[in-house]
């Protein structure tokens, strides 16, 4: 033994204090839900014209955003397809290119990128939803044990008064 003063006991209350202070806002805590349709509330579009701007970009997106504007734009594409295919095949290979990459692939495809991107946003909330559920059973479990250990303290602090 050195003969300095034990640190243990302003230890042991710092830590008794710390520990307090977690266990009360573990208990003050509630897990949320965030879907992407909490994201698309909260994106700061509070005005008159942010609200109608807000409204017609999802109306475009959920109307060009399906397999159906895939069928009609692969058909819009098929209908110059002729004339493209006879100008490439008489060595004017830039009107064909031009054709397929701009009259074929980005019309179909931009409606199939957000289809895939709906399905996307889909499974992603569900493994949200999935995951809160999880959460909110965990965070009920921890405020249990939280509650268990805070009796187990009184009942550890009364028998210690008795033995003392």
């Amino acid at each position: 033994m050195t003969g300095k003063p034990s640190a243990a006991p302003r230890e042991s209350s710092r830590h008794a204090a710390e520990l307090e202070a977690i266990a009360r806002a573990a208990t003050a805590h509630v897990p949320r839900l965030v879907t992407s349709h909490h994201v698309r509330a909260r994106m700061g579009r509070t005005g008159a014209i942010g609200r109608f701007n807000t409204w017609a970009a999802v109306l475009i997106t959920r109307s060009v955003g399906t397999m159906w504007a895939a069928y009609l734009f692969a058909l819009i594409g098929l209908v110059s397809l002729p004339q493209a295919l006879a100008s490439f095949l008489h060595g004017d290979r830039v009107t064909g290119i031009s054709w397929l990459s701009q009259s074929f692939l980005q019309l179909v495809l931009l409606p199939i990128i957000i289809v895939g991107q709906n399905v996307i946003s889909a499974s992603q909330d569900a493994r949200a939803e999935a995951d809160h559920e999880t959460l909110t059973a965990l965070h009920a479990m921890n405020v249990q044990q939280l509650e268990l250990l805070e009796q187990q303290r009184k009942i550890l602090e009364l028998l210690e008064r008795r033995g003392d």
